[in-house]
């Protein structure tokens, strides 16, 4: 695996030193059922405040990724492409090759409180899922989310884990003192399409669980339904079932992202289609022949939908929050303890 040419780069052209060194990594496996067949790659990462490229369609500046590859094994993940950077394959080796930076929340704490740092947003979880199963052996996140917390520095997370819940005390005190802002992403609630394009993920009734146990909590969240799979999962009736169910969830928001499929994801994806849906891989072909992204005409009318579903529900399209008055904290406890390594906590799958 190519270690070293993974870089941190300046605010110029500059490149500085590599991520991690070849020296640093420790490869792990563990026989147990729910990791049975992935290999670990702990690492000591130099840097774990990324910057967004410029040309990202992304809404923010910054992000934090613990991890690299992910055991959720969504088929048309679009950060599949990254695993080639380590000359891993996208397929399997994305879903089963996972890189742990094993030192994100102290290396976190430390950028946080660099001079250099403005506070600025920081997202989560929307390169790689940051509560994907191997969260439940490592515990980074209470670590991050505490560092987060103690510099009052406004971040969101995007997951479909529902080990979230297991950081909830330390969301609620964060939310007190800085900007909070939590999604879940349900794209579709059909069991069957389920199983087969997100086999590693906690079942969609089992996330909108999520988004209701935050609610009850004050922690509004809302849901990305993501992605909408055109002629699988877009027929009027599949859209109102999920709307129906986000809304039901107590979610503060509906937002509706069609599918897209850049190299990496793409090959992977059309040869999942072929093998369950031949019939619909020349029109997935004549649909996406422009690039990685649906039509204009289809996204609007695929948004338009669901935005007019969301409102006869009752919820509507996400909008952005203006950020909380900052202010002492009630009472902060200490950065939690991570989870017992020889006892490793396990996400619901169904």
């Amino acid at each position: 695996m190519r270690w070293e040419n993974l870089t941190v780069k300046s605010g110029g052209s500059q490149t500085d030193a590599a991520l991690f060194g070849a020296d640093s990594v420790v490869t792990r496996t563990f026989d147990t059922p729910e990791f049975r067949g992935i290999t670990f790659h702990e690492v000591r990462a130099r840097s774990i405040i990324n910057r967004v490229p410029g040309v990202s369609r992304m809404s923010f500046d910054w992000t934090v990724n613990p991890y690299r590859g992910c055991t959720h094994a969504c088929i048309y993940c679009f950060a599949r492409k990254t695993h080639s950077y380590l000359d891993l394959d996208t397929g399997i080796d994305f879903d089963s090759q996972i890189v742990v930076k094993v030192n994100a929340p102290e290396l976190l704490r430390r950028q946080l409180g660099s001079r250099r740092w403005q506070g600025e947003h920081i997202a989560m979880g929307t390169n790689v899922d940051c509560y994907q199963r191997a969260e439940g052996r490592y515990g980074l996140m209470p670590g991050i989310l505490a560092a987060l917390r103690d510099h009052a520095n406004p971040f969101s997370i995007l997951t479909k884990g529902t080990l979230i819940l297991r950081d909830l005390e330390v969301l609620k005190q964060a939310s007190q003192v800085t900007d909070v802002g939590i999604s879940v992403s349900v794209g579709f609630t059909d069991p069957e399409l389920w199983r087969t394009v997100e086999p590693g993920t906690p079942a969609p009734e089992r996330r909108l669980d999520v988004v209701r146990t935050l609610s009850e909590h004050g922690i509004g969240c809302g849901v990305l339904m993501a992605p909408v799979l055109p002629f699988l999962s877009d027929h009027p009736a599949q859209l109102r079932a999920t709307v129906r169910a986000i809304a039901a969830s107590g979610a503060t928001s509906v937002t509706p992202l069609v599918l897209h499929l850049r190299p990496g994801a793409r090959e992977w994806f059309m040869a999942w289609l072929g093998h369950h849906h031949p019939h619909l891989v020349r029109r997935y072909e004549r649909l996406y022949a422009a690039g990685a992204y649906a039509p204009k005409w289809y996204q609007r009318r695929l948004t338009r939908q669901v935005h007019e579903l969301a409102q006869e529900y009752g919820i509507g399209p996400a909008s952005g929050g203006m950020p909380r008055r900052i202010r002492e904290p009630e009472s902060v406890d200490p950065e939690p303890a991570r989870p017992n390594l020889s006892e490793p906590t396990q996400l619901s799958l169904i």
